[in-house]
């Protein structure tokens, strides 16, 4: 893959600086006197509330592409655990999911992949990035978040919550909670979902076809990290749909997630691909079926 260069535009020095003070943060819990097993079992707990139900769920099939509908006050429930993912409020995120759908792998994606794989995985946050969307942008892509007052609410107040988390977890578990609940819980579900945009966009392969440039491919090492979002080539084949592990060796945590809250009529008019829609994108199409001779 070929690496084009990078216009200038604007650093973003606050998200870099947070960035390097979270992972440095992470680095205390090789300390032994910071290690305890409450801490790395609240730290998975929240990976899994934060990064599988906040994120994958929430930001992502829920208010991105509106795979499913939940009843109000559990959607506002559900994007307050994306916000503790603490990768931006809910207008900034699903506006800039949105972006790169629409432009995938093209220079107005914010995180293009031609511009190899540590842009697209983490450098787009922070380095100079003129396909960043700029706030005008951000309201334009996410208007239905950004009419909501909830959502708003979010966004502008999303750092303060994570403060709120780090005090309930010192209160309860010291130092250690906060170290592995907070520090090392936000470098993993980071990592995991950068890999959904970088290797999920080189490494794997593709079941289907999507529109224009886009390179997304289906990992299964992403698949297993994110919670089941490492399926993309089939999430940008059909981005309406809950479900991205398409076949039946392809596990997607998320969506049994969805199905269980759909079992419960928790989770509504959940979509999914017809087989009709699965055989017009597939690369290699199914054989059509014989036509069954007349008695």
């Amino acid at each position: 893959m070929s690496v084009r260069s990078i216009a200038p535009s604007r650093r973003s020095l606050k998200t870099g600086t947070a960035l390097a003070v979270i992972h440095l943060g992470a680095c205390a819990a090789v300390l032994p006197a910071l290690f305890s097993w409450s801490g790395l079992i609240v730290g998975f707990a929240l990976y899994y509330l934060t990064g599988a139900i906040g994120i994958c769920l929430g930001y992502h099939r829920l208010l991105t592409h509106r795979s499913m509908r939940v009843a109000l006050p559990l959607e506002y429930a559900i994007a307050l655990l994306g916000v503790l993912a603490m990768q931006g409020g809910p207008v900034n995120w699903v506006a800039t999911h949105r972006a790169h759908h629409a432009f995938s792998d093209t220079d107005r994606d914010p995180h293009d992949s031609n511009l190899g794989f540590w842009w697209c995985h983490m450098e787009w946050l922070y380095r100079k990035n003129p396909a960043r969307l700029s706030r005008a942008d951000e309201r334009r892509y996410a208007a239905d978040l950004n009419a909501d007052p909830v959502h708003r609410f979010l966004e502008k107040t999303a750092p303060l919550f994570q403060v709120a988390l780090a005090v309930v977890l010192f209160a309860f578990g010291g130092w250690s909670w906060v170290v592995w609940g907070i520090f090392v819980r936000l470098v993993v579900t980071y990592h995991a979902t950068w890999l959904v945009n970088s290797a999920a966009h080189m490494m794997g392969y593709r079941t289907y076809r999507t529109p224009g440039a886009d390179a997304s491919t289906n990992n299964w090492l992403v698949a297993i990290v994110a919670w089941g979002e490492g399926w993309h080539n089939n999430h940008h084949a059909f981005p309406f749909s809950a479900r991205h592990g398409l076949r039946w060796f392809e596990f997607d945590v998320t969506w049994w997630t969805i199905r269980a809250l759909a079992f419960f009529r928790i989770a509504l008019d959940v979509k999914v691909p017809s087989p009709v829609m699965l055989s017009r994108r597939a690369l290699i199409p199914a054989p059509a079926p014989a036509l069954r001779k007349a008695q």
